[in-house]
């Protein structure tokens, strides 16, 4: 048996766009840009590679993108349809392995250790996951076996689009790395490169020679970036699970069981809010949301679910949330919660609809309004006094308030 990790890093080829294309052959060889129109107020979500040669980019302005290629199509993406796409991909990947971890909807971990007794078994793997996602979803993508998850994530990185790369060893990792820019370390974002620059840090090696400064003045986090710039990574391959998963989460525990799942939904729409709140003053988003639900018998479950486009949004929040609160058994309630997992900044995240469109914020705003109005009527509270989140104690008055309400109005009716 092989000793240390063994660990595939699998990643779709510009997977919304290649949706596209895949289901309307009349795109292909033209430049495809996936997010608002041109006459829209709005940012690319990402395009082909055909329009990458003029230079665009995902989060680039609509304009920008137009005056650079007007001849190009632009799309609206349809985040359903790649959702489904991505299920398909995960049910390939995970008969190889039980242990995967997906960082977004088109990319993911799969480690192989213990399940391979040789390097050539997983490179066996690696080409036959390349073979089934062109054959059966009629998509590419690129594979990366490697002796960790950064070296992995480099090397399927190496040969896009469609490629195959292989980093054996730290040594070999080093080796290629280098001399690139320190950006080439994937967990290196755009404000971790510009403090280092800081140092006189702009390369790899640079990081290596002057570790010690960058350990002396950024701490912990130098002591990683260190290592990492030497191609030292123990990180494992983690499947979501609740208990051991970073996440940001918010629950409520009921004073009193409540087994109105309307009085539910309402909690996790305020709970969404503090999650955001959270999410948003540590600068992270995250690429799924979570329902934590504690029944009378102290039965727990909780539900999850990848979402289309990482997010630190409460509303996005709250609907996902709403949608796993539809799926669970009714019964007597004392504890509810929502959360947001798979965890990253803002650098190389999915965008969200929101993210693309100028009008999609304009609509988010009327239905947290529309959400907060309704609300008001029903239980004849004004919440205007709880909507910055700030005093936590109060608005967990709120909701007991909330409760109290719905406990008069179903005695009455009873």
């Amino acid at each position: 048996m092989l000793e240390g990790q063994i660990i595939i890093h699998v990643d779709m080829d510009a997977f919304y766009a290649s949706v596209e294309m895949r289901d309307n052959k009349t795109l292909i060889d033209k430049p495809l840009i996936i997010g608002s129109m041109p006459n829209e107020r709005g940012v690319v979500s990402t395009c082909n590679y055909e329009a990458r040669k003029y230079g665009i980019r995902s989060g680039m302005n609509i304009k920008e993108a137009f005056n650079r290629c007007p001849k190009g199509v632009f799309m609206h993406p349809n985040f359903d349809k790649y959702i489904r796409v991505s299920n398909q991909l995960h049910e390939i990947l995970e008969s190889y392995t039980d242990r995967a971890e997906y960082i977004a909807l088109d990319e993911g971990y799969l480690d192989l250790t213990g399940k391979v007794n040789s390097w050539e078994e997983a490179r066996k793997i690696g080409h036959e996951i390349k073979k089934r996602v062109r054959e059966e979803l009629s998509l590419t993508c690129s594979v990366g076996l490697a002796y960790s998850k950064i070296a992995a994530k480099t090397a399927s990185e190496e040969k896009k689009p469609d490629g195959y790369f292989e980093i054996p060893s730290r040594e070999d990792f080093v080796t290629l790395v280098l001399d690139r820019n320190v950006k080439s370390l994937y967990t290196v974002g755009e404000k971790t490169a510009q403090k280092l620059h800081l140092y006189g840090v702009d390369t790899v090696r640079d990081l290596q020679n002057k570790s010690n400064e960058v350990k002396m003045f950024m701490g912990k986090q130098g002591e990683y970036l260190v290592d990492l710039a030497f191609g030292f990574d123990d990180r494992k391959v983690t499947p979501y699970r609740e208990e051991d998963t970073k996440s940001i989460s918010k629950e409520f525990t009921f004073q009193k069981d409540v087994s109105s799942f309307k009085l539910l939904d309402d909690v996790l729409f305020i709970l969404s809010f503090r999650v955001a709140k959270r999410a948003k003053r540590l600068g992270l988003y995250g690429e799924g949301v979570s329902l934590k639900i504690t029944y009378s018998n102290m039965k727990t479950i909780t539900r999850s679910m990848l979402i289309s486009a990482s997010t630190s949004d409460a509303y996005t929040i709250y609907e996902n949330a709403s949608k796993l609160l539809k799926n669970v058994s009714k019964g007597e309630v004392r504890l509810v919660g929502t959360g947001l997992y798979h965890l990253r900044e803002e650098e190389g995240r999915q965008l969200s609809f929101a993210d693309i469109f100028s009008t999609q914020k304009d609509m988010l705003k009327e239905k947290i309004q529309s959400k907060w109005q309704e609300m008001s009527m029903y239980y004849k509270i004004d919440f205007d006094e709880i909507k910055d989140m700030q005093n936590s104690i109060k608005v967990y008055d709120y909701i007991e308030r909330m409760r109290e309400v719905m406990d008069s109005m179903q005695k009455y009716n009873s």
